[in-house]
């Protein structure tokens, strides 16, 4: 027997049950991993409460992200057998599988050995950070030096990892907070200017620091009544990539500055390139070049205990993390 976390109503951190399951066997193409550590992402807590980009089939599980060892394969799994250090990239929906469970199954597309190099905390909190900006920055807007790419909520995992990720590419980020508070981390972890939007004027910033010229790229996971700004502090056919939603709020265009500079606005997720076996390969090959060249670095916020994971919930509801959140298992 193990336990799983699931829940049988959307709501709040206290809908989160611990179920009490036989061990599943793993059926055709399927790993079953002891989990060692789960990497916890807001789409979690938007999937919670049923706010999500699909429907949730009750009762759900929950959870992209996890690190532990293979405990038993499946048929026809071929490049992992049971003992093996893996990670799970995410790339399935959580109608079919999760990773909230002290064992759990994944399809084996999802599996990838574990990184030498890292724990298995550290592990856990990588892929969907990485691999989420990897796509919009890398595979898409093929950022590269003299680009300048504007990082909103920066101090998110994902917005970190798109700070490392411009600047390995030798682009220049520009990382926004709402105060200055988080600016010395920022400046820290990378961020070549950081901009407290409370406090300073965006677009006169951004366009202080680009010569007057505006960014190529924005990578935005809020939208909201903000968002014109964004498009103001544009390059002229620049790009902004939404992929997120953090503002509840109504997300505005203004029309006749589009007209203008010609933007481009593009919704994002990691699913165009983990749902896809040579996007998903090549995106964690770059990914592991990165580590191993110390480009690409986890940034984890604080762990927590798998018993304690309503709070786990509480406290990424909050929004003030800096980096990842990692349950232990």
């Amino acid at each position: 027997m193990s336990r799983t976390i699931k829940f049988a109503k959307a709501g709040g951190p206290e809908v989160l049950e611990f179920i009490e399951t036989r061990v599943p066997t793993p059926g055709p193409r399927e790993v079953r991993i002891n989990v060692k550590a789960i990497g916890i992402n807001r789409a979690e807590s938007m999937w919670r409460n049923d706010a999500y980009i699909e429907p949730v089939k009750f009762p759900a599980g929950l959870g992209y992200e996890a690190a532990g060892i293979v405990d038993a394969v499946g048929k026809d799994v071929t490049g992992f057998a049971a003992g093996d250090e893996v990670n799970l990239v995410p790339s399935f929906s959580m109608n079919q599988y999760f990773t909230y469970g002290e064992v759990i199954l994944a399809p084996d597309y999802a599996v990838v050995k574990h990184p030498k190099s890292l724990s298995f905390t550290a592990a856990a909190s990588i892929w969907m950070m990485f691999v989420t900006a990897y796509g919009a920055l890398i595979e898409d807007a093929k950022v590269t030096k003299g680009d300048f790419v504007i990082v909103p909520a920066a101090s998110s995992s994902v917005g970190l990892a798109a700070i490392q990720i411009a600047n390995y590419a030798g682009a220049t980020s520009i990382a926004l907070t709402r105060t200055s508070q988080k600016r010395k981390r920022l400046l820290e972890t990378g961020a070549e200017h950081v901009i407290a939007t409370e406090e300073v004027d965006l677009v006169q910033e951004v366009m202080r620091i680009t010569g007057g010229k505006g960014a190529r790229v924005a990578f935005d996971p809020v939208g909201g009544p903000n968002f014109p700004k964004l498009i103001s502090a544009l390059a002229f056919q620049g790009v902004v990539y939404i992929y997120g939603a953090l503002s509840e709020g109504v997300t505005p265009l203004p029309v006749l500055e589009m007209i203008a500079k010609m933007p481009t606005i593009k919704g994002h997720n990691i699913w165009l390139t983990s749902g896809d076996e040579a996007r998903r390969k090549a995106a964690v090959e770059f990914v592991l070049e990165g580590l191993e060249r110390g480009a690409l670095k986890p940034v984890i916020d604080r762990t927590f205990k798998f018993d304690d994971m309503r709070d786990v919930h509480r406290y990424l509801e909050n929004a003030g993390q800096f980096g990842k959140i990692v349950v232990t298992v």
